[in-house]
Parts: structure tokens; sequence; C-alpha cells
């Protein structure tokens, strides 16, 4: 079992307690009613997927109840750090990636 911690409870706590939430930092439109529905579409359903290191949101929603951000590589399925949601995305290096 995977143990994810919680950047506002500051415990780690089993991945049962969690729920992703899609992928972090995905700039939204302020007015999405005037975009185009290609627009629409790359906005709503389309996201990096990438192999390796990936920035995601997560909610504990058996716990405090609130979003966060984290960093995992889809790879070994290890979390590298989480961090609170509205901080900057942080700059991970290649030996942390790992």
């Amino acid at each position: 079992m995977l143990l994810i911690r919680c950047p506002y409870c500051e415990e780690e706590r089993p991945e049962l307690e969690f729920r992703h939430a899609g992928e972090a930092h995905v700039a939204r439109s302020p007015d999405i009613a005037a975009i185009s529905d290609e627009e629409f579409e790359k906005f709503f359903f389309i996201r990096s997927n990438p192999k390796g290191v990936v920035f995601e949101r997560w909610r504990h929603v058996h716990g405090c109840g609130r979003f966060f951000n984290a960093v995992r590589n889809t790879v070994t399925d290890r979390f590298l750090m989480t961090y609170r949601a509205g901080e900057k995305k942080p700059e991970i290096s290649a030996e942390v990636s790992k």
C-alpha cells in the first residue's frame, strides 16, 4: 500500500484516504464560454500523461478534505513530494526524480 503525505495534516496516510484529481497546474480560461470547441476539448480532455515525473492534484477525502499537489514518478509509482494547492510548481532535480 502506498503512503501519501498530506501537506496540510503533515502526516503520511494510506492511499485509500485520497482521491486522484487529475493533472496539476492546468491553465484554465477566465471565460470558458468564450473559447472555441477545439480549445474546450483541449482544456477538458487532453492531458500530457508522460512516462516519468508528473505533477498531479490529489484530495485528502478521508482526512482534512483539502486539495493539494503531488510530484509522482509514474514508472516507480513513488511520490517524490507533496505541496499545498496554490504553491508554485517546484523544480525537480534528476536525482530526486529517480
